[in-house]
């Protein structure tokens, strides 16, 4: 889900069982869309991260992450690439696919041993797929707590959705559950069997790790910073955990408390209420704006 996400291991790893190959080109995405809605909210900016560590929970795309990635050195040039990414899978039209294949050619050569001994690949089929599947079960839980719970129709819809958007990525179809019913056991049985707390998501959730000002900070955020940096770190670390599924957590060994609920519920309460009221040009990301704008016209 993230733009320099390392993907993994050539049909390795549990997946769905191997089905027909018969979607069309996918088209991509337009106004009315569910993703038109979510991918460019601000609220995404909380949600992500969630997604980031279940990825990474991964062995395999864990490793690929810690040999691979640059979110040690360059965390926010990082996270600014990939959810440039992200939102040009939504909003960029046919620039959407172009930046799928650009993606694919991107972790051609990313490939090495996961910590359990197997070798990956960035491209591999099970991994690559499991990448964009955390998508669904955090998009839940970030509506139920952040905006509105999605209905069963809605959540189906997501999720059709979200295999056209694996397309655009070119995951294949036969590579990911065909109906949030055949999603469930598929997610289950990877938390069960695949995911563990791994260095990467050992780093992503400790508050203390060194993160430096934003590139770009004027001289008084910079001094600021040492100041800011730790109560937005476990803030941060707060709403990532508590945005992951309770099995997830549970899996990782995260501390996850009644108190700590009724914080993300009373957090949650807020942003619903505040930002549906803000104007366009701070309640969407710059991309989404400027497609919004343009669908408009």
């Amino acid at each position: 889900m993230a733009g320099d996400h390392a993907h993994t291991g050539p049909d390795a790893g549990t997946g769905p069982a191997p089905g027909p190959d018969v979607r069309p080109e996918p088209v991509p995405f337009a106004p009315g869309s569910l993703l038109w809605d979510i991918a460019g909210d601000v609220r995404i900016l909380l949600s992500l991260p969630a997604a980031l560590v279940l990825q990474v929970a991964h062995p395999a795309v864990g490793a690929g992450v810690d040999e691979h990635s640059v979110f040690r050195t360059n965390p926010w040039g990082r996270a600014e690439r990939s959810l440039n990414s992200l939102q040009l899978w939504v909003y960029g039209g046919e620039q959407a696919l172009e930046e799928g294949r650009r993606l694919r050619e991107l972790h051609r050569t990313i490939s090495g041993t996961d910590t359990r001994g197997r070798a990956y690949h960035a491209l591999a089929p099970a991994y690559y797929a499991w990448v964009h599947a955390t998508a669904y079960p955090v998009f839940l839980r970030a509506a139920q707590y952040l905006s509105r719970p999605l209905d069963e129709p809605a959540e189906r819809r997501l999720y059709d959705e979200l295999l056209t958007l694996g397309a655009i990525l070119g995951i294949k179809q036969r590579d990911m559950p065909r109906t949030p019913e055949e999603f469930w056991p598929y997610f289950d049985t990877m938390v069960r069997e695949e995911l563990e707390k791994t260095a990467v998501v050992a780093e992503l959730l400790d508050p203390r790790r060194p993160i430096p000002p934003p590139d770009g900070a004027g001289a008084l955020l910079r001094r600021l910073w040492p100041v800011l940096r730790p109560p937005l770190a476990r803030l941060h670390v707060f709403v990532t955990t508590g945005l992951l599924p309770p099995t997830v957590r549970d899996r990782l060994g995260l501390a996850w408390t009644a108190r700590d609920e009724r914080g993300l519920r009373r957090l949650g309460a807020v942003v619903r209420t505040v930002v549906p009221l803000l104007p366009e040009r701070l309640r969407y990301l710059p991309t989404a704006r400027a497609a919004r704008r343009a669908a408009r016209r």
